[in-house]
């Protein structure tokens, strides 16, 4: 992800090239380019070239990948999008890996050297998390990264199947566990241990496992992030064991205050009558709460914004994230969409979840990418910055200046996205 401050783009490294990388032979030379922040030398002479994609930014693989066949460089594609639409990405691409790189690199490789490369590789079964190799971090060096925080993953997949989520689609509908102890000798080889993001998509998947977790974690004495479902906080032990551990804040998807909403995307795990309480239980442990909202559902009116925005305020959700509902390729959502013929975008550039590229049922378009714009204008103000993160708590020490950063890169986004409208 970016935040763009100042002018300037403060980049967080992700995981998945770096991953990737360390399933090469240790004395392979290889070069990460971040296209956001990096300039590509098409004509540098390279062996291969990978190229890692989620849907909004497919396009753009897309032409950085034909410009090296142009040179006849090889090109194997893979991530998220690519593993939706494989037969999309082969057209771009001489070889395609499908889902997890671990299990099929050995093959890729082998065949690679052979100039036998195949169109698709896939591993059926999903392998054991255990004794992965750590991803290549040395490779991040001489990128502008910021470096406050660093990536740990202990888990993949997500226990729950909701249809708007790729997650479940990549991952094969699995939720495997890192060994403890592989994750413990990780962060003890970082860098920088003062904050840690741990990347997974519901750390507290497992009660158990997390409960082990936390609880290896705490001698470490750090600071640690993550995303969670909201019912954590049925479990008063656990939460207590999080907050002991370090856990300064958890992203949560609350995805809608509407349960005819939840309903209609099968999130019916979350109860919309525990989140007030589930926050507070949240917040009288210390942890700060990053809510993630919806808007675009069938049930949606034009009243969602402002009831969300007032949700917000009152319950002191210290940072909010607003998306618009998007059918990404491989969710049931985009095939109910697809076959209620009610997709008219298919440009997938504009699959950012922040633009409307399907007809609502309640709104129109115009009222659901202005509602969203307008939410986010409201929550970045400073009305309501003050009323949600202005407070006596150690929290405030990180959300409030946080929020102002967010609201200049937030107000400047909504800027530059208005005007080339």
């Amino acid at each position: 992800m970016s935040v763009t401050a100042r002018d300037k783009a403060i980049q967080f490294s992700r995981l998945t090239l770096i991953t990737v990388a360390a399933l090469f032979p240790p004395d392979t030379d290889i070069r990460i380019i971040n296209d956001s922040i990096d300039k590509i030398d098409f004509n540098e002479k390279v062996d291969m070239v990978g190229i890692t994609s989620i849907t909004c930014t497919a396009a753009r693989a897309y032409e950085i990948a034909d410009e090296f066949r142009k040179r006849k460089v090889p090109v194997i594609m893979g991530g998220i999008h690519p593993s939706a639409l494989p037969e999309e990405a082969s057209l771009h691409s001489d070889a395609v890996v499908i889902g997890e790189a671990e299990g099929v690199m050995d093959k890729l490789l082998a065949d690679f050297k052979a100039g036998r490369l195949q169109k698709f590789y896939g591993c059926s079964e999903k392998l054991s998390l255990s004794n992965l190799p750590l991803p290549r971090r040395d490779l991040l060096f001489g990128n502008r990264y910021y470096r406050e925080m660093d990536l740990v993953q202990t888990t993949r997949g997500c226990p729950f199947n909701c249809d708007f989520c790729s997650v479940s689609d990549f991952f094969g509908r699995t939720y495997r566990t890192r060994p403890i102890p592989d994750i413990i000798r990780e962060v003890k080889l970082l860098k920088n241990r003062s904050v840690i993001f741990f990347v997974d998509d519901n750390i507290a998947g497992q009660k158990d496992y997390a409960r082990e977790l936390f609880n290896a974690l705490i001698p470490l004495k750090v600071r640690w992030f993550s995303q969670a479902s909201i019912i954590i906080a049925r479990d008063a032990e656990l939460l207590k064991l999080a907050a002991k551990s370090g856990c300064k804040a958890l992203f949560i998807g609350f995805e809608s205050i509407f349960s005819d909403s939840l309903k209609q995307v099968g999130k019916n795990i979350n109860r919309v009558n525990e989140y007030k309480e589930g926050i507070k239980r949240l917040h009288d442990h210390g942890i700060g709460v990053i809510g993630a909202f919806i808007f675009g559902f069938d049930s949606d009116t034009k009243d969602v914004f402002d009831e969300t925005i007032d949700f917000i305020e009152e319950n002191r959700i210290e940072l909010a994230s607003f998306s618009i509902l998007t059918p990404l390729p491989g969710t049931r959502l985009y095939k109910k969409l697809d076959e209620e013929k009610r997709i008219f975008e298919r440009d997938w550039s504009k699959y950012t979840c922040g633009e409307v590229v399907f007809k609502p049922k309640l709104l129109s378009v115009e009222q659901l990418q202005e509602g969203y714009y307008q939410a986010r204008e409201k929550i970045s103000s400073y009305n309501s910055i003050f009323r949600r993160t202005f407070n006596f708590s150690k929290r405030s020490l990180i959300f409030f200046p946080l929020n102002l950063v967010m609201r200049k890169a937030s107000r400047a986004s909504l800027r530059k996205t208005r005007q080339t409208k």
